[in-house]
């Protein structure tokens, strides 16, 4: 066990083409020494060329021993060191030696200890006096998995943790090629993937799979399902693959509805793509360039349960090659992938992107965020809808550059990932539409009232005067901040979210329901109370763009036929009919109902609160950005006067009834009127001792905190 035999080391080494350099170096140092080999030689040993493992590499100190065949009559040389460094002695001596200065000092992986070397296997350079004896002499590991020689104890650990991090863990001594035992295999709506121990790593490994993506990727199937109810078979490409989970899901529950295009430009996420695929039953037809082997289909052979899978640049693909969705993913901002996405993207068709670069679309780092999308952005109370509006200017830019415009058909940010789905519409008309959205928008910083500028290009005089508030005549200095540019449209269209939805019941994708069902609500600004699955108007037929979209229960009369698009006169004549009702835009951006809330006020619930809005002749609804912000058509002066009407006073000893009537709109900061003017429900049922109390709050000045005493 663990004996060097000259002989076979020599026989094998000529079947896996050792470099010449190598087998030089081998015969001028020691014979226990094995040549170095390259990545690619360490993956072609097979089972039948087994390699034995260097005898500095052994599971027990007893297997260390027996190489030195220790007696008690004869001296014995040490098996790791030269004789001018350790003499030869008897067995109790050298056994001390070997447990104390290589076992002692040893590394440890999977059972096996890697123990320090002082062979001539290492060649160094001569020292600074020119002696080459003493040279030689210099103490090294030597690695299990790729056979490299390492100096240092600690370099070696390190060493060892990033063949675990790409989870190359099979030792190449093995003489059976192990099952692939470091693989762990995830299931994810009916699909399953194999994956590295390290795969919620991305930079650190080549399957980098992130199970808090499971709503971002059921979001984006929904899309797909929808674009691929409209016309079949569409082309779809996921750029980036990773595992191919994303890519898989598409092309086992659509099946003959989409060409699905796996593209990775790493070749052993490549590798693990292909295996994914045979692992889900799932045949691979190969790019054009690539070599085929047995598994691989052609041209001819392709079918419903066949996924493409190419290997390049996703810049490269997208410039090659045309698709009716793209769905971009990279680790990061998308904005170097969105110029080559619009390139070749068809018309109607659909291109959807996730952001992950968090902190520079959520404000936590504004100058990355100026570099990447051209846009100057502040840490506001709507932070996130601001980063959804971020990327969709880059956006629309990038496909006004193509002489495309983009209707926006999702917009969703959430704690990991900012997604984008946009729908393409070919010429420069649309495009010139939609850039006129892309505008700057005036924040008040004391309030955080916030107003998109007016359009053309004159300079006001006062752009302060275009804020609904007067914190600038009331407050020194500077007051409001221009961000931007960002979008200014609609962030939502109604009526391909409500497919969605139908979409996600039909698949059982249950993440994704409740979510749709409030983008569907925040869409049209309404409760979730007054939410139904069909609008009236709805049933036969939907209108997107200008243009109205089959769905299940339109008749064969539709503007867009299977397979086909009508000419471009067609598509024009149907641009100029009106939208429907249900597409009126949503109020822009929210409320955060804690940031506005009166110091010493019990605010009222969420949900009445959206109803005395509602009351109010205001449009409302909740909204996905924040669990407690409300989107609604109020301005923030009539938003505090019945935040403030229907909240109540805190105090010690008596808690009033009912809302608190004030005459007028009442400001953040302002005195409240004496307790003459104030009509408390309830106020004469107090006791005489908690009377006393009531008067003198209630008489004071509104209080800048809560009273505890």
């Amino acid at each position: 066990d663990g004996v060097v035999v000259s002989e076979k080391v020599k026989s094998n080494n000529l079947d896996v083409k050792i470099p010449e350099s190598e087998l030089e170096a081998e015969e001028k140092g020691a014979e226990e020494d094995h040549p170095r080999e390259s990545d690619s030689n360490i993956l072609d040993i097979s089972s039948d060329y087994p390699r034995d493992k260097h005898i500095s590499i052994q599971r027990h100190l007893a297997d260390l021993e027996k190489l030195a065949d220790l007696r008690e009559d004869e001296k014995k040389p040490c098996p790791l060191c030269p004789e001018e460094k350790f003499k030869a002695c008897y067995s109790h001596k050298l056994h001390r030696h070997l447990q104390n200065l290589h076992w002692k000092v040893s590394v440890e992986f999977e059972g096996y200890r890697m123990c320090i070397c002082h062979l001539s296997c290492r060649p160094v350079k001569p020292n600074l006096a020119g002696d080459q004896t003493l040279a030689k002499l210099g103490a090294h590991y030597h690695c299990i998995i790729c056979s490299a020689t390492i100096i240092r104890r600690t370099d070696m650990i390190g060493h060892i943790n990033r063949h675990v991090n790409k989870g190359e863990t099979e030792s190449r001594f093995i003489t059976v090629r192990a099952p692939k035992s470091s693989y762990e295999v995830v299931k994810e709506s009916a699909t399953d993937v194999q994956v590295l121990p390290n795969h919620s790593t991305p930079q650190k490994t080549d399957s980098y799979f992130n199970p808090k993506m499971k709503l971002n990727r059921q979001l984006i199937f929904c899309a797909l399902a929808v674009l691929a109810g409209e016309r079949k078979p569409i082309e779809c490409l996921d750029a980036f693959g990773a595992t191919g989970i994303m890519g898989l899901q598409w092309a086992k529950h659509l099946r003959s509805s989409v060409k699905v295009t796996i593209n990775d430009c790493n070749e052993n996420s490549v590798t693990m793509i292909k295996e994914n695929c045979h692992l889900n039953k799932m045949k691979v037809k190969m790019n054009i360039k690539e070599e085929d082997n047995d598994e691989t289909v052609g041209d001819g052979e392709e079918n419903s349960d066949t996924i493409e899978v190419t290997k390049m640049d996703a810049n490269v693909i997208m410039h090659l090659r045309s698709f009716d969705f793209i769905h971009l993913d990279p680790f990061g901002s998308s904005v170097n992938y969105l110029d080559s996405a619009f390139r070749n993207v068809r018309n109607l068709g659909i291109v959807s992107l996730t952001s992950t670069d968090i902190s520079s679309l959520y404000a936590k780092a504004q100058h990355v965020a100026l570099r990447h999308y051209g846009c100057n952005i502040v840490r506001t109370e709507y932070y996130k809808e601001l980063a959804a509006r971020t990327v969709i200017a880059a956006v629309t830019r990038a496909a006004a550059r193509c002489n495309k415009g983009v209707e926006v058909l999702l917009a969703v940010a959430l704690e990991h990932f900012v997604l984008v789905v946009v729908r393409v519409l070919r010429g420069p008309t649309p495009a010139d539409d939609s850039a006129k959205k892309v505008r700057y928008l005036i924040h008040c910083q004391w309030c955080e009232e916030r107003v998109f500028q007016k359009e053309g290009n004159m300079v006001e005089e006062n752009p302060y005067q275009q804020l609904p508030c007067d914190c600038h005549g009331s407050m020194p200095g500077k007051t409001a901040v221009l961000l931007g540019p960002l979008w200014s449209g609609a962030l939502f269209n109604t009526g391909f979210l409500r497919r969605m939805l139908l979409e996600a019941v039909q698949y059982g994708l249950d993440e994704a329901q409740p979510l749709l069902k409030t983008l569907v609500c925040e869409a049209e600004c309404t409760t979730l109370k007054h939410f139904s699955t069909h609008s009236p108007g709805d049933e036969n037929k939907q209108e997107e763009c200008g243009v109205y979209i089959k769905t299940p229960n339109t008749s064969a009369e539709s503007y867009l036929v299977h397979g086909k698009r009508k000419s471009e006169e067609v598509l024009r004549g149907a641009a100029k009919r009106p939208r429907a009702e249900h597409s009126a835009e949503h109020p822009p951006f929210y409320y955060n109902i804690h940031r506005h809330s009166i110091k010493g006020m019990n605010m009222p619930k969420l949900n009445k609160f959206l109803n005395y809005l509602s009351e109010a002749g205001y449009r409302v609804s909740r909204t996905h950005f924040d669990p407690m912000g409300v989107r609604t058509s109020a301005p923030l002066a009539q938003f505090k006067t019945v935040l403030m009407k229907y909240s109540t006073p805190t105090y010690v000893g008596a808690q009033a009834e009912g809302p608190v009537h004030l005459p007028g709109e009442i400001q953040v900061g302002e005195e409240v009127p004496a307790a003459a003017e104030i009509k408390v429900e309830g106020a004469e049922l107090v006791e005489d001792n908690k009377s006393g109390v009531a008067a003198a709050v209630f008489t004071q000045p509104y209080p800048t905190h809560c009273a505890a005493d």
